[in-house]
């Protein structure tokens, strides 16, 4: 298989002195799904911001064919869509076809082609025509999160990074979005808890513990090896 991402030895320390990753080795394929688990500051989102160059660390960092460095960072950033845990932080526009069309209208797009992928965008995420014109502080959690990544997938990536993306987001929210992300081409990297969400979604798991990947499998057997799935006694 061809490889989208490939990591080799990388290690980034913050400025006060903290280790957040200490030798990550990590290949995504075309196509695949990754869950990354593992717990609380074990390193999952620090990696993920390393991938469109949000940090920089030591080590092997290639996305696409292309090593992370400055010369790279335009190209690499329209492959990779980040997906953050908060969609109110990616919302910020009067209106939802405003939010969508954002990066497209940044990256120099004509505006009525901005206007029109931006619809396609939301239309893939299951968006009624009637909500392009909304403001995205009247939305649910739920719809928030489609009009945050239709914003990343007009943009038309490769790669679609999320950060617990079930945040706030009920059950039913979450198995609508489950079946949506599933059948979306894109390889895909989801940081996430919530373990049934991650086996709806994703080809394996990758477990973090203190900046390293401590195993990989798949999804159900990684998290019984580290009993990461409530179980009521």
């Amino acid at each position: 298989m061809t490889s989208v991402i490939e990591v080799r030895g990388l290690h980034y320390r913050y400025d006060d002195g903290t280790t957040a990753l200490n030798g990550v080795d990590f290949r995504l394929e075309v196509g695949e799904s990754v869950a990354l688990m593992g717990p609380n500051g074990s390193g999952k989102t620090t990696f993920v911001l390393h991938l469109n160059g949000l940090l920089t660390g030591e080590g092997k960092v290639e996305v696409c064919g292309l090593t992370l460095e400055k010369k790279h960072l335009a190209a690499i950033r329209r492959k990779v869509g980040m997906v953050f845990q908060n969609s109110d932080e990616q919302l910020f526009m009067p209106t939802v076809i405003e939010d969508v069309a954002f990066g497209l209208r940044n990256a120099g797009t004509d505006p009525e082609a901005a206007a029109t992928r931006a619809r396609m965008a939301l239309e893939a995420a299951g968006m009624p025509p009637a909500a392009a014109s909304r403001a995205p502080y009247h939305l649910s959690a739920g719809e928030k999160k489609r009009v945050a990544i239709a914003g990343v997938l007009a943009m038309d990536p490769e790669i679609l990074v999320l950060d617990e993306p079930t945040t706030f987001l009920d059950p039913p929210a979450q198995r609508s979005l489950a079946a949506w992300l599933a059948q979306l081409p894109q390889a895909k990297l989801i940081v996430t808890h919530n373990i049934r969400f991650a086996a709806a979604i994703c080809n394996r798991a990758v477990f973090f513990q203190e900046g390293r990947i401590a195993a990989e499998g798949p999804v159900l057997e990684v998290a019984e090896r580290f009993d990461w799935d409530f179980t009521p006694d």
